[in-house]
């Protein structure tokens, strides 16, 4: 077995040990607003629960050259976002949105996706996703990293589910007709695959 320090290694290579043994990572696309209303947005698998009450959930947004990315910067600035859950039928549109566009271009036109006003927040979504949550911004904080790119980690209070009528019974979404889809690592993804169940002991 190989035992690493990571502070033997530069950023890349504890990226690669973090991103291909923390898998499957859900995937979160995140739509904000600019100052200047242009919708952005952009997916992000540095993305979890924190709490059911209230209902809040984490997102850590990695800076390059120690510069905020301009999905945390309208998430501060305005203090609202929404998150969807990528599933089989979006991650390819989703995936366009990665690309790297100037502030003033919408990512969210670019891959296709039709924006759709949301109820408690003025960012709207998309209403290709199975699933998406209204969110205001609980807490924001900045960490460094060594002196080097650093990230800001966003906790974000749920004030709206919207979840569309196939998935969802008697308070539960089916994950199979979710057909949620993860992030592994480097440029590879994975379905749902097999379910089992386990009981918990008493």
């Amino acid at each position: 077995m190989q035992s690493i320090d990571p502070l033997n290694l530069t950023e890349r290579e504890n990226y690669k040990l973090l991103i291909g043994s923390i898998i499957p990572r859900p995937i979160a696309f995140v739509t904000t607003l600019s100052h200047e209303a242009v919708l952005n947005g952009a997916p992000f698998s540095y993305f979890n629960i924190v709490s059911s009450d209230p209902p809040l959930i984490s997102l850590s947004i990695q800076r390059f050259g120690g510069k905020a990315k301009d999905t945390a910067r309208n998430m501060k600035t305005r203090g609202e976002f929404v998150v969807h859950i990528v599933d089989e039928d979006n991650v390819h549109q989703v995936n366009m949105t990665a690309a790297k566009l100037p502030t003033d271009q919408s990512e969210v036109q670019l891959a296709g996706l039709t924006p759709v006003d949301s109820v408690k927040v003025t960012v709207p979504g998309i209403a290709e996703a199975k699933i998406r949550m209204e969110c205001v911004v609980e807490h924001a904080l900045e960490f460094g990293g060594h002196g080097k790119n650093g990230c800001d980690f966003i906790i974000g209070r749920v004030v709206q589910f919207h979840i569309q009528d196939h998935i969802y019974e008697n308070g539960r979404i089916d994950p199979v007709g979710l057909k949620a889809v993860s992030r592994l690592a480097g440029h590879h993804y994975a379905k749902i695959g097999d379910i089992f169940e386990i009981e918990r002991p008493e």
